[in-house]
């Protein structure tokens, strides 16, 4: 199996950096992973703003040259692992325009006319390790689960990506969030699944 990592946080000292390093540990001592890539969304300068002009179109987005790099990591990728903070009650802009500009019409899905497109990406798993300042289950019973709903929903099931795995750690501020249990969860959820 091959494991895309996709991180987005700016600082390198924050928890949300502390369970990709778990992910990778974890991973790293899997056996059925074969290989791992990170793709670090600041470190890289990965640029989220949507150009469109009468020179860029958005319906030759998939094959915007700038990002044939991209599109190949995800194509590689059997499964793709997001790490990200929850702010707002949704993920990163940066990372919301990374998705506005990779799951593209062309690549990620095809229109066919009918209610739903056909999704391009099929046999792939995501799973999304998210941290937030709120309680765990904020985001459930204030923001009827829209976070999940925006992931797995409008864009997972959208490409044709059905297993989709969500830990959401809540708490993360607090001397009682119990940090590290939770990346021990992580940890070991890559190394035996």
């Amino acid at each position: 199996m091959k494991m895309l990592v996709i991180y987005t946080h700016p600082n390198h000292r924050s928890l949300s950096y502390a369970f990709l390093q778990e992910v990778i540990k974890g991973g790293n001592e899997n056996d059925r992973i074969e290989e791992i890539k990170v793709l670090d969304l600041y470190e890289e300068g990965f640029d989220p703003v949507l150009v469109f002009n009468e020179h860029k179109r958005r319906r030759d987005m998939y094959k915007e040259p700038a990002l044939a790099e991209y599109r190949e990591q995800l194509l590689w990728a059997d499964k793709i692992v997001f790490v990200y903070p929850i702010w707002w009650g949704r993920p990163p802009a940066m990372l919301m325009g990374y998705i506005d500009q990779m799951f593209a019409s062309g690549f990620a899905y095809k229109d066919t006319g009918k209610m739903l497109p056909e999704g391009l990406l099929k046999g792939k798993s995501v799973v999304c390790i998210s941290v937030m300042k709120g309680p765990a289950n904020y985001m459930l019973l204030l923001l009827n689960n829209a976070h999940k709903a925006l992931m797995r929903k409008a864009l997972f099931n959208y490409v044709g990506i059905k297993k989709v795995k969500f830990f959401e750690f809540g708490s993360m501020e607090s001397p009682r969030g119990r940090h590290k249990a939770k990346l021990n969860k992580i940890y070991r959820y890559f190394s035996n699944y």
